[in-house]
């Protein structure tokens, strides 16, 4: 059995304040992360995904419409827990070179990024993922998530409105920039890459 205690924020609830308030941080962490940590328990009680680490648990609930909710809950533990791990404000680091040796100067990383993040019709999330040898950003919609599809995940952005409306409201493409501009933790993504 999972517990919400296994997926702790590395950073105090205000720290990434004014670009994600403090209000926002808990909501979604302390509300929404442990929602799904609870569903998965409920639902894998009793079943063969019991017990089972969490990235096997995704692997094989996606392979079965019959497990679709145990994979929407897994799923939705692991890019949630991914997502806040990436977050830090302002962070001073340099722009990782392999990024730049991908997509170019750090400004062009973010036209990228940007460009998928802002064509998220409804629910999903953004992801920097390295495909084989090649780093790009794709999106998924819904629980889904690019470690089921062979992918490696790198930096992750939540476009679920759960993470910006208590802060943003409707203005989705200001959060994308705030994430962009003050949100990144530059170390975190070095050492995905």
């Amino acid at each position: 059995m999972l517990d919400i205690k296994d997926y702790p924020l590395s950073y105090a609830p205000d720290s990434l304040e004014p670009h994600m308030s403090a209000g926002t941080l808990g909501f979604h962490h302390g509300k929404h992360l442990a929602a799904y940590v609870n569903n998965l328990n409920g639902l894998a009680k009793g079943t063969p995904f019991d017990h089972m680490p969490l990235e096997k648990i995704i692997a094989g609930a996606a392979k079965s419409a019959d497990t679709m909710g145990i994979f929407n809950n897994a799923a939705q533990v692991f890019n949630h827990d991914f997502f806040f791990r990436g977050l830090k404000r302002d962070d001073p680091s340099a722009f990782p070179a392999k990024l730049a040796s991908a997509f170019g100067p750090k400004e062009k990383f973010v036209e990228a990024f940007k460009a998928v993040a802002n064509s998220v019709f409804g629910s999903g999330w953004v992801w920097l993922v390295r495909d084989g040898a090649e780093l790009k950003v794709v999106k998924t919609a819904n629980a889904d998530t690019p470690i089921v599809h062979g992918m490696h995940p790198v930096l992750a952005l939540d476009m679920w409105e759960h993470a910006y409306y208590l802060d943003f409201q409707n203005r989705r493409a200001d959060f994308v920039d705030a994430f962009l501009a003050h949100l990144i933790d530059w170390k975190f993504v070095e050492s995905n890459l």
